[in-house]
């Protein structure tokens, strides 16, 4: 029962997120992209300058466009997540037939960063929510088993693809204005789906392991791995070279607060920090919930 309740807590969040990003995707449409004849990347880049070029509606290209790969993702992907797909596209098609938006500015660099910021926060959001509105993701993931190129390789090519014909039809200084649109949106995708839950890795290498081990475990609340390693280098051929490496998964606010208690230690110590894109189970996510 409790289980049942926290599902279904979860879906309505879900809903929520989605119906969050399909306004926001149509808000940085209409209010900045579409009037001033902007694109973005992806199947909605297409849908625009199709838009731009025959005068067509957005609110029918963005469903007609994604289609084809939407059904990509039904055969071959994940028959849920297609559907999802699917309704979240046919809302953000009704939003746009039936919501005035209005047009926030006509200044080509606020046009590109802002018409960019709110497109990507409305594709990010529906991600969270477990579908895309744009279905060019859904394209690279089939495509990648049959590629030597990664999911991101190929949506960058299909992007370059989409930014030149667009420099053709609209010219060079729309097309560069874009590529700014296309990368404050892929920012801001990038931020929503992995920034709440970006971690970074830190490797503690120190002669006083055990007591930073204890320090991080005690007073930062923190769990950490230990690694059974060697010196590479040292002052004479039989000195101990066996040494205890720290292995610490924390979030990148905490990154600042770790080092510093580490180097309060060990002012020597070798510290290496780098990004962790996923993290599951383990002492942090108990941790992060529990805040």
């Amino acid at each position: 029962m409790k289980r049942t309740k926290v599902n279904t807590r979860k879906e309505i969040a879900n809903v929520l997120l989605i119906i969050a990003g399909i306004f926001s995707a149509a808000f940085g449409l209409k209010g900045f992209l579409i009037p001033n004849h902007f694109i973005d990347g992806g199947v909605t880049g297409i849908s625009l300058l199709v838009s731009s070029t025959t005068g067509a509606p957005i609110s029918v290209l963005i469903i007609v466009i994604n289609l084809p790969f939407i059904w990509l993702g039904f055969k071959r992907i994940n028959k849920l997540y297609a559907i999802k797909t699917l309704i979240a596209i046919c809302l953000l098609s009704i939003v746009l037939y039936l919501f005035k938006f209005p047009i926030v500015t006509d200044d080509k660099l606020l046009t590109a960063v802002f018409g960019g910021f709110f497109l990507g926060t409305g594709i990010g959001l529906a991600m969270r929510g477990g579908c895309v509105i744009d279905g060019t993701e859904l394209l690279a993931v089939y495509i990648n088993p049959k590629s030597f190129l990664s999911v991101g390789q190929i949506i960058l090519v299909i992007n370059i693809l989409i930014f030149g014909v667009a420099a053709f039809f609209l010219g060079i200084h729309s097309a560069l204005y874009s590529i700014l649109t296309y990368l404050s949106a892929s920012q801001m995708i990038n931020y929503i789906v992995q920034g709440f839950d970006e971690y970074t890795a830190v490797t503690i290498i120190s002669h006083k392991s055990e007591l930073i081990k204890n320090v991080i475990i005690r007073q930062l609340h923190r769990g950490v791995t230990v690694y059974k390693g060697e010196r590479g280098y040292g002052r004479n051929a039989i000195e101990d070279k066996d040494i205890d490496i720290l292995y610490v998964v924390i979030t990148r606010l905490d990154v600042s607060r770790l080092v510093n208690t580490v180097q309060q230690v060990d002012p020597n110590a070798f510290i290496i920090t780098h990004s962790v894109s996923e993290v599951k189970g383990g002492l942090i996510k108990r941790h992060v919930l529990s805040h």
